[in-house]
């Protein structure tokens, strides 16, 4: 299969690109500079350059595949609603390079769209948060008959070269002398190695079903009060309990992730499409010298 991915030098997407060059599929990947191109080439895949923001390439790259898969994101956190409402226009032209065709479309999502403080599984419904518009986006596609499918990832997806959520934690740490958590820390995080993660795409992309949702859980929720604990122990830094009005103080914008409880079940996705996660679990990859390096 031709192979269009978006993102794809990113932590998760160049992850992707190796999964489906291993598995034998031809791959074109999104560039935006030079450096990714080179990057792609080095990987055995294609660059079709372009960026987010120019949809008319985004659309070229789509119709010349026989699928596409969508991890591109602009995660700068101080524009984030506007990053959401970009993506929603993203997969729009993505999708209208596939209409009335069999051609799957795989969109990745968030689990901190789902509900707090309960279990959700694949059928849960966003709550009114942000990154909702992406699967908005792909109900909209729905309509005109894209085989479109969400895939939703947990806030660690973790591995060497990982610059997500757990390293904001560790930064944070370091900068402000200790390992914080918010009432307790009994919240959960759901978590995947980026390595799982992939090969739950390559699965989506060649066996998904248009209008479904996957959720990349290998872990449906670790303990915040473990990760902050983990943390403040490599660092030989306190661990401390903070409430939510010092949460904010204390962690800036990135206080609402470090409050979210959002354990997430991937059951159905595991039976539907026999997804094994085989890679070491989020706690173990945090034992790890390259987190603290």
């Amino acid at each position: 299969m031709r192979v269009f991915v978006t993102g794809a030098t990113g932590f998760v997407g160049s992850a992707v690109v190796a999964e489906l060059i291993a598995a034998g599929h031809q791959v074109t990947g999104l560039a935006r500079s030079d450096a990714s191109a080179q990057a792609l080439a080095a990987a055995g895949a294609q660059a079709h350059r372009g960026d987010l923001e120019d949809v008319d390439t985004l659309r070229q790259g789509a119709a010349q595949a026989d699928g596409v898969i969508h991890t591109g994101f602009n995660h700068d956190f101080s524009k984030f609603q506007a990053s959401c409402e970009m993506d929603r226009r993203v997969i729009d032209a993505l999708g209208s390079a596939l209409e009335g065709s069999a051609r799957p479309l795989v969109v990745t999502s968030a689990m901190g769209v789902l509900p707090r403080g309960v279990v959700s599984t694949e059928e849960s419904t966003p709550i009114g948060h942000p990154r909702a518009a992406s699967e908005q986006a792909v109900d909209a596609l729905r309509a005109r008959a894209v085989q479109a499918s969400v895939l939703r990832l947990p806030p660690s997806v973790h591995g060497a070269g990982d610059h997500g959520f757990v390293p904001i934690l560790i930064e944070t740490a370091r900068r402000t002398g200790v390992s914080a958590m918010v009432d307790g820390g009994l919240n959960r995080w759901p978590a995947v190695h980026r390595l799982d993660a992939a090969r739950l795409y390559r699965l989506a992309l060649e066996q998904g079903e248009g209008g479904r949702r996957y959720h990349a859980a290998a872990e449906e929720g670790v303990a915040f009060r473990d990760i902050a604990g983990l943390i403040g122990d490599k660092l030989g830094l306190p661990v401390a309990s903070l409430s939510v009005e010092e949460a904010a103080a204390h962690f800036g914008w990135f206080a609402n992730f470090a409050a979210m409880d959002i354990p997430s079940s991937s059951a159905w996705t595991r039976q539907t499409l026999g997804w094994l996660p085989a890679q070491t679990e989020l706690l173990s990859d945090l034992r790890q010298a390259n987190y603290f390096a």
